[in-house]
């Protein structure tokens, strides 16, 4: 499913027409991806957490020519699922 599938199924599922859907939407997600920027954890119940992990500087190899390189730290936006949400994919 991609953005305009799901803006489709909100206004589907609530009854409202498809640019009130995308506003919707993205306010979710403006409102998980501020959070975020801000270092908050986002946790959705029954859904999942949204998080960032803190990556160390290490070095790796460049695959093409084996040659040493240094990957800088770095931090990723993570999400874990809820019990419900892994249960209800199974």
């Amino acid at each position: 499913m991609n953005k305009n599938e799901m803006i489709e199924a909100i206004a589907g599922k609530t009854s409202s027409d498809k640019a009130t859907a995308d506003r919707a939407l993205n306010a979710v997600l403006d409102c998980i991806s501020e959070a975020l920027k801000r270092g908050e954890e986002v946790k959705l119940a029954g859904f999942g957490n949204f998080d960032i992990k803190q990556t160390k500087a290490r070095e790796g190899r460049n695959p093409a020519t084996g040659a040493t390189i240094s990957i800088p730290a770095a931090k990723k936006p993570r999400f874990k699922p809820s019990k419900q949400l892994k249960e209800m994919v199974k």
